[in-house]
Formats: C-alpha cells, structure tokens, sequence
C-alpha cells in the first residue's frame, strides 16, 4: 500500500470524507457533490495525524525551505506540527487581514526572499489556496509549492494553478480514495463508476 492509499484509507476510517452518492452535498461554490471532506477532524487524532505529518515531511525532504507556512484556519495544526518535526520556522496566512491592530495578512515573521511551502489541508477548487499564497509573494516570499492532505483530482485546478505559475501536490486524491473504497467495500462497482463520472463531470461556477 502506497502513501495515497494509506492517507485515503486514514480519511475514511477517521470520517473526514464522507460520500454519499445518493444525497449529493452542496459545496459553498454551489458545486453538487455525492462527497464531503472535513479533514479539521483529524487534528482530534494521534495515529492518524501522525502518519499524515510523516507523509508531508517524506515528501518535503531534501528541498530547500526556509519556513513551513498554514493557512487560516485548517492549514495551520499541520503547518505547526511539519514545522516541528522539520525544526523549521513557521508563519500562516490570513483568508483576510485584520481589520485592527497593525492589519496582518500574514501572522509570524519571514525574511523578504525567504522560500516557503504553503500547506492546506484540502484543495478543492483552489481558488482559496492561490490567493494564500499570493499575500505569501506579495510579502516577497517565494512559495516553493502548495501542499494539500487531499485533493478532488479536477483537471480545471490542474488549469488553474498553471495559469497562476504555482505548483501543488496533495497526499491522496478522490480516484485513490474511490478505489479505496471500493476495495473496502465502502462503495459497489456501480457506484464506483458514478462518482468517478461525476468526478471527471465537475464545472466550475
């Protein structure tokens, strides 16, 4: 079993993605879906969360970062614990900045030129995770890639993150999670097929 199998698998067991074909989910981009991911639910385990941290810091090793950077909220626990076990400094970035104080987009001080990872926990249309890390490059720091637990697998994100010159990469995708499933008997052949068609189906609002 291969590191998106076993993340995929960890999603299922601890209830972070929940597929329900027949009652489909409203997303809040009003995208129809027969699946919901909540991976704020793994922060509430050890095993688990563990296993996915090591996943992230195996895939991180040997590049050059100087910080490990969250975005708020989700992404934060896991920027925390990859920073720990990286001995690296940590920052995270703000969906907006604060409306008080001295007005921070981004928490947490890094060097102008400093090369940084953004980490999320799920990249769905990816909209959110690019314009985090924009506030990143426009604090003049260079955002090496975007990391995700999780990642819906649609080919306009894939569009979306070229045309924005930004690489990204996640743990486990929904066509490992679907199979996955299947093999778990979580799902039947027919319904297999029918979110895998939905998956490929997916247009954007």
């Amino acid at each position: 079993m291969n590191d998106a199998q076993a993340v995929a698998r960890i999603l299922l067991k601890e209830k972070a993605v929940f597929l329900r074909p027949d009652d489909m989910f409203t997303w809040t981009s009003g995208i129809k879906s027969p699946v919901y991911c909540d991976n704020r639910l793994l922060i509430s385990t050890v095993k688990s969360r563990e296993t996915i941290v090591k996943a992230f810091c195996q895939k991180l090793a040997g590049q050059k970062i100087d910080f490990i950077a969250g975005t708020a909220t989700a992404g934060i626990p896991w920027a925390a614990w990859i920073a720990y076990e990286m001995k690296l400094p940590m920052i995270y970035v703000r969906s907006s900045s604060k409306d008080h104080g001295r007005q921070n987009a981004i928490e947490g001080s890094a060097p102008e030129g400093s090369q940084c990872v953004l980490i999320e926990d799920l990249i769905s249309t990816g909209k959110s995770s690019i314009a985090a890390a924009r506030k990143l490059q426009e604090a003049g720091l260079v955002v090496t890639e975007v990391m995700s637990i999780f990642t819906y697998g649609f080919a306009e994100v894939d569009k979306i993150f070229a045309d924005a010159k930004m690489s990204f990469q996640s743990l486990s995708n929904f066509d490992v999670l679907a199979q996955v499933a299947y093999d778990d008997k979580v799902l039947d052949s027919q319904t297999l097929d029918q979110v895998l068609t939905w998956r490929k189906g997916v247009v954007f609002p």
